[in-house]
């Protein structure tokens, strides 16, 4: 039965649609397309038309595809860790643990506590006179600079991991609790192992939770950059000299045409990467469904 909507009632929805939508088109929709616009243009005041001369120059900087190439280690190790380690924790939330309500507490903490905070906390562990350094040096080995160094990349997984931990088990969480039971108590009458239940009935009720946390967790991980930053400054060492570190130094340089070429293309890139994931989710519900 389709409902019909009156003359009257469109108009309210419009309405109460305007502020969310003017300000989408005004804030978002509009400077994005500027900015493909004049990222054609030697310069966005009188400028010439050049072609994709910006973009072609962009490509061949050597510290813009180090920035690239940092981002693409930097996602690529973290996502899939943290989907397999708040997979775990959250399976392990949903059974029967002592003081179950107060751990699932502690993971969503992080979540809360202000940046500068947890930069804090960080550096009194990883700073090269911190806690880590101090226990190193006890067992008489050589301490590590830990920012200054190719472990820097390391230190930034974990932050990134303990900081958005939290959010990945309250969705894992909520769809464990969606799977019915029944399907468990059926599988263990058929003498169905850990195994059998984990990949047969947890994976595939888990599959659309499972894409977006993919999704959230690839866009977080593009979010790293303003613990980074407080943790590194502007100029990092080179392994975790990230995109954003780029764009917001060409933002500071007023170097217009490499900021706005990078910013396209980065978005170019999270489009289709965002894109992919769902047709596959599609395809794999269609699968399942079959």
């Amino acid at each position: 039965m389709q409902l019909k909507i009156k003359r009257g009632e469109k108009l309210s929805i419009l309405l109460f649609l305007a502020p969310s939508l003017i300000g989408l088109l005004v804030f978002y929709i509009i400077p994005f397309g500027g900015m493909i616009f004049y990222s054609f243009f030697d310069s966005p005041i009188n400028g010439s038309f050049v072609g994709f001369k910006n973009y072609i120059e962009l490509l061949n900087n050597k510290i813009y595809r180090q920035a690239v190439y940092n981002t693409v280690i930097f996602t690529g190790i973290s996502v899939p860790l943290i989907i397999v380690i708040s997979l775990i924790l959250a399976i392990l939330l949903n059974k029967k643990v002592y003081f179950k309500h107060k751990l699932r507490t502690s993971f969503v903490v992080p979540l809360v506590v202000p940046v500068a905070s947890i930069i804090l906390f960080f550096e009194l562990f990883f700073d090269s006179n911190g806690f880590i350094n101090y226990l190193i040096s006890k067992l008489g080995l050589t301490t590590i600079d830990w920012m200054n160094s190719n472990w820097a990349m390391v230190v930034v997984i974990i932050l990134y991991i303990w900081k958005n931990v939290g959010y990945n088990i309250i969705l894992f969480l909520a769809g464990l609790q969606n799977i019915p039971k029944e399907y468990y108590e059926a599988a263990d009458i058929d003498g169905a192992g850990v195994l059998d239940k984990f990949f047969n009935i947890t994976i595939i009720y888990l599959i659309p939770t499972m894409f977006f946390v993919l999704i959230i967790s690839i866009i977080n991980s593009f979010k790293v950059f303003k613990e980074l930053y407080l943790l590194a400054g502007d100029y990092p060492h080179q392994s975790i000299y990230m995109l954003q570190h780029f764009m917001n130094n060409m933002f500071r340089k007023l170097d217009y045409h490499k900021l706005v070429t990078s910013a396209i293309l980065m978005a170019i890139v999270v489009y289709l990467l965002v894109f992919i994931l769902f047709r596959l989710q599609r395809r794999i519900n269609d699968y399942i469904g079959g």
